[in-house]
């Protein structure tokens, strides 16, 4: 699977299982909500400054966005 795509699912689980809404983690971490909806389409390539402040927003690590997905 595509890095990307890992990255917004990852995101994505992580953001509803704190119950967070994307306006919220938008509000957190000073991005628009427009690129957090496009984050877990995995139609964005985060820099590695950007997958600390996302992770940060959804009360996590850089590496839990990195994480493995299982199999499809």
């Amino acid at each position: 699977m595509d890095v990307r795509k890992t990255i917004g699912k990852n995101f994505a689980r992580l953001r509803k299982e704190k119950g967070l809404t994307q306006h919220q983690v938008a509000e957190a971490s000073g991005f628009t909500q427009a690129y957090i909806g496009w984050l877990e389409q995995g139609r964005r390539n985060p820099t590695a400054i950007s997958l600390w402040h996302l992770a940060q927003a959804v009360d996590a690590m850089p590496a839990d966005l990195l994480a493995p997905l299982p199999e499809e």
